[in-house]
């Protein structure tokens, strides 16, 4: 295994590249090393992520089973072969021989029982997933189980129904804060958690070795398992695909809460109420009241079932949820059982990188392989997932609510609770202080001193008066107590009856009579006209209604363990605006690689791949340097496109048609001049690109201006008399749609040729919705035009913050501070996800204009993919350009005549 492999199992001849690509990622996981694998988009990268790391998975599996085969012969024979024990004793030791050697003997043996121990495991467990595999049995057992159940299901589904008279202290049970006997954690876990199902216990498993697999999104993750379908591997490997609740539930009921929280907090209500031990078991008499409901798609027999098909069979999401429906199981558990003896696991970002999410997904990353994908952004998505905001309404509703569930149940809740309960209060209103606003009154009314400021946590904690309470044990309390899910259930109980959801400007008991009175009234009104159909404004107001309903404690609880962070990795953004309600405090985590540590410390190996990693030196500074990751552990692979030279013509564009200098800086791109040489520029582009040309704006303010500006000079007629124009949409639920139009226009001209529109337009902005993750191959985009630079705002005050923290953590390099290279490489990473976007395989081909000045500085030149850096000509003034564009648009012609 130490030479790797000269061969990999492949569905095709696989390119120079991908060979390539496989063996340095082989030798990577071989050596234990974090890898940094740069592969452009429309090269096979999923494929060759995929046949390498799985052929490694499968000779180190080989390997260690020739190693355990060879320890436990060897064990074997030393026993057997073991002398009689001999009763004189040694000068070196007190102890007689025997007893040296009786200890000697006895560590043989057991290492030989673990091993023997160890490989009937092994192969229980691969006759378990051959016999799966071979569907030997598995789908009579599981369609008779299914009938023999079916009347159960359908009991259980009624049982939800049923409800008797619940006596007063028996009432809400389930929202009752279990007694918190102890701070001490581990004294305390057993009250907050009842004990499993001993069925469920058996379904447990250790972890074997496996490869982790994430992405940002759950197409792209699903993108990957149908290449892992394609793949040579799909019939022997065990791949088992993650996803929230929201996204794996099957039942009906619970899908139906729409939101996330409602749906978990739903969910682990009815594992609670599953896991609750039955009256009769213990002898005691039956509780009058209300029947719990359990969800019928979590039954041990049938998660088995489901969990042996998913091992069984590589599948994607929509597929699991097919089968959680006929089986009546439910994936999102049967999964997660699956986990452990998963050779593959494909999940989300957030699932991985966060320790708590991590944690209660049951990854466990101690010496497994992570690959992360389209880690271009691995930094920011680091920080965000780990940042945290809060907005006065909802603290001002968290603090209204929690007073109103204390209020309610303090003769039922235990002094300890209690006296947390009133920290989290506490707490809370010192954050409402904070931005300036009175606790209790209604933060709409509320006026605020506009304004933005910065805080260190131990100077935000002085500043909002908190500096006295133990946030960690709080912390602790919160997870372990469950007080959000607590509270969101009493909130959703009671919201209607006498129970604000946000504050009002009195709270007295006859007002609170009269607001469940006028509810009723109002409700009696509703169904009086419920044939009436809702205006657009008033489904706006019953989402926001809805929004308001749900409890923002689990925001609360994410703003309280931000601030456990170290003092020096983040800081904490006050935004005061005009009312409390709009004001804002966030925390944002400044130092990424304090998250990052653990998962690399803990994987045997992390493989961080993307079409465009560049410039890898400040990603290694940021990212592995400061968690600690030496040089020698990281190994680099980058490699060219696989389509020829000639199909790619990037241009930098330094000046237009009427010779006016190319200058998008923010004082000069609003300049009647500059608007107008833009519009000629794309003019002349459109007169010679066939099909779909893609034009990015720097930011969605400055396409506004440009195209009005064009829409009054007659520009975008001009345009629109040789390709037909489309905007990015507003809303993201539109993108389908509009990409679907633009499409069809481009394919209709193309077949039609006609001496007029010869395709369409299509005007996008760098870092929105077209940006990413959408592919313009073919005549979707054979010219993607770039106008000036994208830079990030330099004024706010969180790229502020963070540039000062780089320059003071990190060294400087080519004489520049880090926090200038920063904003250089924000920019320029989003205008090479956004070039990426055209070249999509091997007989594709495009053209890249880069239309700003500033393009043609070296240092810039130098953070563009090499692929497309190597091929890039520049050009001072128009003409040049646009013959070089010309005569590659006509050879492209010739050559398809």
């Amino acid at each position: 295994m130490e030479n790797g492999r000269d061969s990999f199992p492949f569905p095709y001849k696989p390119y120079g590249i991908q060979e390539q690509f496989m063996k340095a990622l082989y030798g990577t996981l071989d050596q234990g090393k974090v890898g940094i694998f740069e592969s452009p988009t429309g090269t096979g990268k999923s494929l060759s992520l995929i046949c390498g790391a799985l052929s490694w998975l499968t000779d180190y599996e080989e390997k260690r089973r020739q190693e355990a085969a060879a320890l436990l012969q060897e064990g074997e024979a030393s026993i057997s072969t073991s002398a009689a024990p001999s009763s004189t004793t040694s000068l070196a030791s007190a102890e007689p021989d025997w007893i040296t050697d009786f200890v000697q003997k006895k560590g043989e043996r057991d290492l030989v029982s673990k091993l023997k121990e160890e490989e009937l495991k092994r192969k229980k467990r691969e006759e378990r997933l051959e016999m799966i595999r071979n569907n030997v049995h598995l789908k009579y057992a599981g369609k008779r189980k299914s009938c023999e159940d079916d009347e159960a299901f359908k009991l259980l589904q009624l049982s939800k129904e049923e409800e008797t008279e619940t006596p007063e202290d028996q009432e809400d049970e389930e929202l009752i804060v279990a007694e918190y006997a102890s701070d001490d954690e581990s004294k305390s876990k057993s009250r907050f958690f009842g004990g499993e199902d001993e069925d469920d216990e058996e379904l447990v498993e250790e972890h074997v070795t496996k490869i982790y697999y994430c992405s940002r999104t759950h197409s792209q993750l699903a993108q990957f398992v149908h290449e892992v379908q394609k793949s040579p591997f799909s019939k022997s490997i065990s791949l088992v695909p993650l996803g929230s609740r929201q996204n794996l539930c099957v039942n009906e009921e619970v899908r139906r809460l729409g939101s996330i929280q409602r749906i978990n907090d739903r969910c682990i209500e009815m594992q609670k109420n599953k896991n609750e031990k039955q009256p009769h078991e213990d002898g005691a008499k039956r509780k009058r009241g209300p029947a719990k409901s359990v969800c019928p798609y979590n039954k041990a027999v049938a998660l088995q079932q489901m969990r042996d098909e998913v091992l069984g069979t590589v599948q994607d999401i929509e597929q699991l949820l097919k089968l959680g429906k006929e089986s009546q199981a439910c994936p999102y558990y049967s999964t997660r059982l699956a986990v452990p003896p998963a050779q593959l696991v494909v999940l989300p970002y957030q699932m991985v990188l966060h320790e708590a999410t991590r944690r209660a997904a049951g990854v466990q990353l101690k010496g497994q392989v992570l690959i992360i994908d389209e880690a271009h952004n691995l930094s920011d998505t680091l920080s965000c997932i780990h940042s945290a905001e809060l907005n006065g309404a909802q603290l001002c509703r968290a603090q209204s609510q929690l007073t109103q569930y204390a209020d309610r149940y303090k003769s039922r809740l235990k002094a300890k609770n209690l006296m947390y309960i009133k920290q989290i209060l506490f707490v809370i209103e010192g954050l409402i202080r904070a931005l300036g606003g009175k606790v209790g009154q209604n933060p709409q009314s509320q006026t605020t001193q506009a304004g933005t400021e910065l805080y260190t946590i131990n100077n935000f904690l002085f500043k909002a008066q908190i500096d006295n309470i133990n946030l960690f044990k709080l912390q602790r309390y919160i997870e372990k107590s469950m007080i959000s899910r607590k509270l969101g259930g009493f909130v959703e109980k009671y919201s209607g009856s006498g129970i604000t959801l946000h504050v009002q400007s009195s709270s007295n008991k006859e007002n609170r009579r009269t607001e469940g009175l006028s509810r009723y009234l109002q409700a009696l009104k509703t169904n009086s006209t419920s044939t009436i159909v809702p205006t657009t404004d008033q489904q706006g107001a019953a989402e926001t209604d809805k929004a308001l309903s749900a409890s923002p404690m689990m925001q609360v609880e994410g703003f309280f363990q931000a601030l456990t962070n170290s003092n020096t990795d983040g800081r904490v953004v006050l935004q005061k605006q005009a009312t409390l309600s709009e004001s804002s405090v966030k925390f944002l985590l400044l130092n990424p690689a304090v998250h990052f540590a653990q998962v690399l410390k803990d994987c045997r190996a992390v493989i961080i791949a993307g079409g465009t990693m560049q410039p890898v030196s400040d990603f290694k500074q940021e990212l592995l340097f400061s968690a600690g990751v030496k040089e020698e552990r990281i190994a680099e692979f980058s490699c060219g496109h696989v389509i020829p030279p000639e199909n790619i013509l990037p241009l930098v564009l330094c000046a237009g048609p009427s010779g006016q200098e190319l200058d998008f800086t923010f004082q000069k791109r609003d300049s009647p001049r500059m608007m107008d040489e833009t519009g000629r520029i794309l003019s002349n582009i459109c007169n010679v690109v066939p099909g779909g040309v893609v034009c990015f704006f720097p930011s969605y303010d400055y396409s506004r201006r440009i195209i009005s500006h064009w829409e009054a000079s007659g520009v975008l007629d001009r345009l629109g008399s040789k390709k037909k124009i489309f905007q990015e949409p507003k809303k993201a639920n539109q993108v389908e749609q509009v990409l679907g139009e633009f499409s069809r226009c481009i394919q209709r001209c193309v077949v039609e040729s006609s001496g007029g529109v010869t395709g369409a337009i299509l005007f996008s902005v760098v870092g929105g919705k077209m940006s990413e993750g959408i592919n313009f191959s073919d005549d979707l985009g054979r010219c993607v035009v770039m106008v000036g630079m994208p830079y990030p705002n330099i004024k706010s005050p969180e790229l502020q913050e963070k540039m000062s923290y780089l320059d003071k953590h990190l060294l400087h390099s080519h004489g520049r501070s880090p926090g200038q290279a920063l904003v250089e490489n924000l920019c320029m990473k989003a205008v090479n996800q956004s070039i990426g976007r055209a070249i999509r395989h091997r007989g594709d081909y495009s053209s890249i204009v880069l239309c700003d000045r500033r393009y043609a500085r070296p240092a810039t030149l130098s953070k563009l993919p090499t692929w497309i850096r190597d091929r890039t000509s520049t050009h001072s003034s128009f003409g040049p350009a646009f013959a070089s564009l010309r005569k590659f648009f006509l050879e492209k012609k010739h050559k398809q005549e």
